[in-house]
């Protein structure tokens, strides 16, 4: 069996280097993943076409957006802003929230939306991604738009994360808490702090 390629030295990015922040059309901790991603420093948002239906739901419209991060949209059939993670303008792929549909195209390959993309792009980079999945237990309480619902996921769910889980230069999230302590290991290994101030 091929032994994994190791993740590219620090050296290996741009001395500006950012966190790609992919957002998926999930609302299950959406608030919580944005107020995270604000936190950081160095963050460009890249939205599927559903990620760009579901933020103005939760309140972020692409204006608000824009206020805090440089956004990238999926509107281009061959993905081209994946590009810059060729040129190491990007250290770290982040896909929070992830939904089931993206955990699934990630865990098979496939890649056919920005955040996929993305994905699938960083793992042949050897760029490291953090995965923050939103169906980890078989009851998941989550904050729709207009009220709280309780989601219960199939077996395929779990399946899929457990997939992807064992994908080389992937950390899978399972809760808030998790993706928090993955970018406190991430920000560590980068020699970066997070920002004291969100605004």
């Amino acid at each position: 069996m091929t032994q994994p390629t190791p993740a590219r030295r620090l050296d290996e990015f741009k001395p500006d280097a950012r966190f790609a922040w992919c957002v998926t059309g999930s609302g299950h901790m959406l608030e919580e993943s944005i107020a995270l991603a604000r936190r950081l420093p160095g963050v460009d948002l890249f939205l599927s076409a559903a990620g760009e239906e579901v933020l103005p739901l939760y309140g972020w419209t692409l204006a608000k957006l824009r206020e805090h991060f440089k956004v990238l949209r999926d509107n281009s059939a061959s993905s081209v802003p994946v590009g810059m993670l060729y040129s190491g303008d990007y250290h770290t792929v982040v896909i929070a929230p992830a939904t089931s549909n993206t955990v699934a195209k990630c865990a098979f390959g496939i890649s056919d939306t920005l955040p996929t993309n993305l994905y699938a792009q960083a793992g042949k980079q050897c760029v490291p991604g953090i995965v923050f999945a939103c169906d980890t237990a078989p009851s998941v309480i989550t904050h729709a738009p207009k009220e709280w619902v309780e989601v219960r996921p199939r077996a395929i769910e779990f399946e899929n994360v457990e997939r992807l889980a064992r994908f080389a230069h992937t950390t899978v999230a399972r809760s808030l808490d998790d993706l928090q302590a993955a970018l406190d290991q991430r920000l560590s290994e980068l020699k970066l702090a997070w920002n004291t101030s969100s605004s």
